[in-house]
């Protein structure tokens, strides 16, 4: 393939966080200036303020901030009392954390392949593991509802009943998403929520939301965050330093008034690709064959926090979209089996080859609320300039 420039093509960023913020600058400054103004930085009223907040949006009685994502998921489990002698069952084709902060309880992760057309942790698969380790202890399944649409719920509460099991969200990437109707972080015994900046609900710096409907895990997930203190400087457990700074809690209660109309412009902006890739004959029922487009299951509502692609020739078709100054990036590249760091684990290449297939393939698209059509035209274009 000789490499072809673009006529009139268009730099086109995978995110720019300076749209959003030129639309909500002056509400986010004065809520960065009342808690400068109040003092109260770290776990102040606007933490408390953002949690009622959350939780209304989520559906669930309780929601509890803390530092980072990371530790929204590491909250969730060991609130839930996850830890040593325990397994945990999750996915391979994930970010580190979700495997991570299953470590850090002191429980052993447990994996299992992905659904092909969702990229979420097949219950299939799930249902094999539970009945092929039925010494392991098997405490807890974690799902992740990769790219912003919740895995499938149906049966992972079935599996949940079935096995009595405690199934924890890892929803880092799907505030707002639903299933059947119900909000992500209300469908689950505890779920994790990370406000990356990079995240469709971002914070301006690390941030994470713990949700349950169980008055015991919040009480104990509020413990945890804060060095295992009820009481202030006396200690009923081992806990970590994971309290939520009142400035982000009070930046992200802004953004979530917007949140709805946000996730739909992502909804509308997901929908044009479809309608562009179609139209320029790209698309394949494989990534043999050609570009294949994000499934949605019509259960879930997803809010594409990313717009995820196969497609043929991944590696090349992604060096040349950065010729052309076009963004995109590959989550994720290495799945967690094959990581360095996880060898201990036991597994090998070929244990889950859905997921390495998917590691292979999958290319995200550039895709924010703030994209233009335009833009998108041009991330189309040059795809179509690369395959022709």
């Amino acid at each position: 393939m000789a490499n072809v420039t673009l006529r009139n093509s268009q730099p086109v960023p995978m995110l720019d966080f300076s749209r959003q913020f030129a639309t909500l600058r002056q509400e986010i400054l004065n809520s960065i200036e009342a808690v400068c103004a109040s003092q109260h930085f770290i776990l102040g009223p606007q933490v408390t303020s953002f949690e009622l907040a959350a939780a209304v949006v989520c559906a669930v009685p309780h929601a509890i901030g803390c530092a980072s994502g990371t530790d929204a998921i590491w909250l969730a489990l060991a609130a839930a009392n996850v830890g040593p002698g325990d397994a945990v069952i999750t996915t391979p084709f994930s970010f580190f954390a979700t495997v991570s902060a299953i470590l850090r309880c002191g429980a052993t992760p447990l994996l299992a392949d992905i659904d092909p057309t969702t990229f979420n942790l097949s219950p299939v698969s799930v249902e094999e593991l539970l009945h092929s380790s039925p010494t392991k202890n098997i405490r807890a399944v974690l799902p992740v509802h990769l790219y912003g649409q919740c895995a499938d719920w149906d049966q992972f509460t079935t599996l949940k009943q079935s096995h009595d099991l405690l199934l924890i969200e890892d929803a880092a990437q799907a505030f707002g998403a639903t299933w059947n109707g119900v909000p992500a972080g209300a469908l689950g015994d505890a779920a994790a929520f990370s406000f990356y900046p990079t995240k469709n609900l971002s914070a301006m710096g690390d941030a994470g939301l713990v949700t349950t409907t169980s008055a015991a895990i919040d009480d104990h997930a509020r413990i945890l965050r804060a060095h295992g203190m009820r009481r202030r400087y006396y200690h009923e457990e081992i806990g970590w330093n994971s309290r939520l700074d009142s400035i982000q809690a009070a930046v992200l209660e802004v953004k979530l008034r917007y949140l709805p109309k946000w996730n739909q412009q992502r909804r509308e902006h997901a929908l044009f690709y479809d309608q562009l890739l179609r139209k320029a004959n790209l698309t394949a029922d494989t990534a043999k064959e050609g570009v294949v487009l994000p499934i949605t299951d019509p259960r879930a509502g997803h809010v594409f926090h990313q717009y995820v692609i196969r497609a043929p020739r991944r590696d090349e078709l992604r060096s040349y979209l950065t010729e052309q100054k076009i963004g995109s990036e590959i989550y994720y590249p290495v799945p967690l089996h094959l990581q360095t760091s996880l060898a201990h684990l036991g597994y090998k290449q070929g244990d889950f080859p859905i997921s390495e297939a998917a590691a292979h393939e999958v290319l995200a698209l550039p895709m924010y609320p703030e994209l233009r059509e335009d833009e998108q035209q041009s991330v189309v274009d040059a795809i179509t300039a690369f395959y022709a």
